[in-house]
């Protein structure tokens, strides 16, 4: 597979990566076995960047990503992520803490977990208002200077946390949701240039919407993100259903499937861009990796802008949970 560079400042991996988190939770019952043997056929294909984080099962899908690529870990980069609190009412009322003891509580934790004597990129999942922004740059540079860290990665911020913790230690990658149904993150695109930022997309495939697969809100476990997200709600579901299969005739007139249209089109909106798509099901990831040999001309382009020129139908997330970038 092609290669990518995140950043300025070395980091290099595949053009398409992994994204664990559906190992454990977001899209109902977990099926660890099956997510390992994906895990396993997205080496095979080529794919270098695996990502996971805490709280993804807090310390469980670490643990099953540790343990997944440890025949290849050091052909292989390793994204995890700090900056969550467990409810500890099991519920999705979390808490931030960003703060210089904890950032290095998860580091430790999260080594030990995954089985490994550094973390190759380490993200801070969301902004903690409560805690300066030059503080959690500076130290994850100093776990960088320690080995314990490779590289500085960044999640749902906006233009002015970018700025300002780059001024500290170099940002290597934001992570942010995008997609052909999801746009509002390339407001950010000439910061990123101008400060050599690298972009990770999750949910690329539209949080399996782009996939060509799916089926209304009410029919989803209540364990599924899916049975709350706006973009599946009725309106909006009809729309975008509409929006996939125009999709799909054209993805299948160039050969492709509507998934490897998708990740095509992220890739062609700029050379710092490493979507992330997560899958439990092996056949899938080779759909995924596909993409990158999947080109796309300007006529294509401008046939995915005519069907959505601004995006999906409906809000990426429910208000209570929507990120707020500053």
């Amino acid at each position: 597979m092609k290669s990518r560079k995140l950043g300025s400042a070395g980091l290099e991996v595949s053009a398409i990566g992994y994204g664990a988190m559906g190992a454990h939770i977001g899209y109902g019952a977990s099926d660890v076995e099956g997510a390992a043997k994906t895990v396993h056929r997205a080496y095979e294909l080529g794919v270098t960047l695996f990502d996971t984080a805490e709280m993804y099962g807090w310390g469980e899908n670490e643990k099953f990503l540790g343990k997944a690529v440890h025949g290849f870990r050091d052909d292989i980069k390793i994204a995890t992520k700090f900056g969550f609190v467990q409810d500890p009412t099991g519920g999705w009322n979390m808490e931030l803490n960003s703060t210089p003891e904890n950032i290095r509580k998860v580091a430790e934790a999260s080594l030990v977990r995954l089985g490994v004597d550094h973390i190759d990129l380490f993200y801070q999942h969301r902004p903690d208002p409560n805690v300066p922004i030059e503080d959690v740059a500076g130290t994850v540079g100093d776990l960088i200077q320690e080995g314990k860290v490779g590289y500085f990665g960044m999640s749902e911020v906006g233009e002015n946390l970018l700025r300002r913790a780059n001024a500290v230690r170099q940002v290597s990658a934001l992570q942010t949701e995008y997609s052909i149904f999801e746009r509002d993150a390339e407001v950010l695109f000439p910061v990123l240039a101008e400060l050599g930022i690298g972009f990770v997309p999750y949910s690329p495939l539209g949080r399996g919407f782009l996939t060509g697969q799916t089926k209304p809100a009410a029919e989803y476990d209540q364990t599924d993100i899916r049975s709350m997200d706006p973009r599946w709600q009725p309106g909006n579901y009809e729309k975008n259903l509409d929006a996939v299969q125009k999709l799909s005739a054209l993805a299948q007139a160039k050969g492709g499937t509507v998934a490897q249209l998708a990740l095509a089109w992220l890739l062609a909106q700029g050379e710092n861009i490493v979507p992330i798509p997560g899958t439990r099901n092996a056949n899938r990831v080779a759909e995924n990796a596909g993409a990158a040999e999947f080109d796309l001309n300007a006529e294509d382009l401008a046939a995915i802008s005519e069907i959505l020129p601004k995006g999906g139908f409906g809000a990426r997330y429910i208000k209570e949970f929507m990120p707020e970038w500053d």
